[in-house]
């Protein structure tokens, strides 16, 4: 018997990295899946090994920039007409965007970072809430970062950090509203994880405006700080599943202990 049996669970940014991750842990503990992706290939591919995960279950795919309000509403809805309900959205699409000088950063550049991660947070929980209240409750998980909340030790990141912090004012926002028909709203903040987010980063004379940071002690972290996909998504596991049904409103740090001093 799997967590999350008998749940239906939508997955943005699930083609790749923590999301593809996240999507193959819920389809084996039970869940169906949609995953919602902009990157068609990496998100068939995903989908064929999320279907063997959960065991030969339908798992949808959908196309989708998370910041077309237009296109999210229709990934929402395709999830609930294909399976009937909605009980855990995990808000994970995001992008590391441009890292740049404030100077050098362009209005565009910082419109495209906040439209993805903060604007796509907003899109996917506010079309999803009917349906999860529909369902009598449910859990929403946002994937922030440490970045903006705990460390600001990233050079250039100026508008990636704004949004992981808007991220989570937004989580504990939502959580004070929407408690009164059950729906759970936390935030997973992961550190150093193993993804391939970086190649996709565009950094601009960043090392104009670096600080470095001496850390000793460095071993005393948890696996030297360094996680993978799975460490993530085990914590997402149990913010979806009945385990957190008293937990709302929460900000976990996934990152071995190394953003207390880093």
């Amino acid at each position: 018997m799997g967590m999350l049996d008998g749940k239906i669970a939508l997955v943005t940014g699930g083609a790749s990295g923590i999301g593809r991750g996240t999507a193959l842990l819920f389809a084996r503990e039970g869940a169906r899946v949609a995953i919602v992706d902009m990157q068609e290939e990496e998100g068939r591919k995903a989908q064929a090994e999320v279907t063997v995960a959960g065991g030969g279950q339908e798992v949808l795919f959908k196309l989708c920039d998370v910041s077309d309000p237009v296109a999210v509403r229709a990934a929402v809805e395709a999830t609930v007409a294909a399976f009937g309900r909605l009980d855990v959205v995990f808000a994970n699409a995001g992008v590391n965007g441009t890292w740049a000088p404030i100077e050098e950063l362009t209005p565009e550049e910082w419109d495209r970072t906040l439209g993805i991660n903060l604007k796509g947070t907003f899109l996917t929980v506010h079309f999803a809430i009917p349906h999860l209240r529909r369902a009598g409750g449910g859990s929403i998980i946002i994937t922030s970062s440490v970045n903006g909340n705990r460390t600001f030790s990233s050079a250039g990141a100026s508008a990636y950090s704004s949004s992981k912090a808007g991220q989570v004012a937004f989580m504990k926002m939502a959580a004070l509203e929407l408690g009164r028909y059950n729906i759970r709203v936390n935030a997973v903040c992961p550190g150093a994880i193993h993804t391939n987010i970086e190649e996709r980063t565009q950094k601009r004379h960043t090392d104009e405006v670096e600080i470095k940071v001496d850390v000793q002690g460095r071993h005393s972290f948890l696996n030297e700080g360094q996680g993978e996909p799975i460490d993530v998504a085990d914590t997402c596991l149990f913010l979806a599943s009945d385990l957190s049904r008293h937990v709302s409103g929460v900000e976990l740090y996934v990152d071995g202990g190394a953003s207390l001093l880093r």
